[in-house]
């Protein structure tokens, strides 16, 4: 792929989400639904469940949300959308809607000449929104829930950059050249995208700094949550292909804090991780 292949997608990105209308992927269609019902203050469950219940795949995702380990540890079975929403809540509500259209992008037939470096993707996001929820609840002050949902979305410039490279033939097959396009500007698209989207000044830049090196000793922010849950993800679920770069060395891990401390963390906390990544992929 030519350099100025490169320019030209990057130009058409810049020029929809700096635009007055912006023409968001139609993947994102149901998240923006969700988005809408969940500003208007006289939303009730009902009436998220009644937008829910139309949506088959995100009714089921709800619900086996809230039959989790980590959202509903007695049991007590829950069947329905609006029960399931009383549970989890309705912010966690709007993570699903961006796992639910995630996952329709990359199950589309236009992403098929990415289908292994799209499951790795799918797989490391789930991994990550995860390690985030877990990390927030038992380690943070953060809200479990916002650390979830950053999860899910810390990468979303790889999955918008995808759905557009596929109208580029020449980046379809120089996996090298859109393997580098991708890690070099994802950051910066997230950014830009979830800005265009209206989300928290926050969020937008947790999202942009998410790999950015950083020494931490404890976990304080949103930030150090998203990060920690991002390196521990990328050392058995990275999406990026080993044939384009160096693999994280563990060690590194060990400039954060504790490792010891952390992996019994994540021993203890496996149950959870496994139920929230079983609610979250189908």
């Amino acid at each position: 792929m030519s350099n100025q292949d490169c320019f030209r997608i990057l130009e058409d990105i810049a020029r929809d989400l700096s635009g007055e209308v912006v023409s968001f992927p139609t993947f994102l269609d149901i998240t923006f639904q969700v988005r809408t019902a969940l500003r208007k203050p006289d939303l009730t469950i009902h009436h998220l469940g009644t937008l829910i219940s139309a949506e088959p795949l995100m009714s089921t995702k709800i619900i086996r949300l809230a039959n989790s380990v980590a959202m509903n540890p007695s049991g007590k079975a829950i069947v329905d959308v609006n029960s399931a929403i009383s549970r989890i809540g309705m912010e966690a509500v709007r993570s699903v809607s961006f796992a639910v259209a995630m996952e329709q992008l990359l199950n589309s037939k236009k992403m098929a000449p990415f289908e292994a470096l799209s499951r790795r993707l799918w797989e490391h996001t789930m991994q990550v929104a995860a390690l985030a929820r877990v990390l927030a609840r038992r380690l943070t002050q953060v809200s479990p829930d916002e650390a979830m949902f950053a999860g899910l979305v810390h990468d979303i410039g790889v999955f918008y950059l995808l759905s557009r490279a596929v109208n580029f033939p020449t980046l379809v097959d120089d996996p090298a050249e859109l393997h580098a396009l991708l890690v070099e500007w994802h950051d910066s698209i997230g950014h830009a995208l979830l800005a265009a989207m209206g989300m928290p000044e926050e969020l937008l830049v947790v999202v942009q700094e998410h790999e950015q090196d950083r020494t931490i000793d404890t976990l304080k922010t949103l930030g150090d949550v998203l990060f920690v849950a991002n390196r521990l993800a990328n050392l058995q679920h990275g999406w990026r292909d080993s044939l384009f770069c160096v693999p994280l060395d563990p060690a590194k891990l060990s400039q954060l804090f504790d490792t010891q401390a952390l992996g019994t963390l994540l021993a203890e906390s496996a149950e959870d991780l496994a139920s929230l990544k079983n609610a979250l992929c189908s």
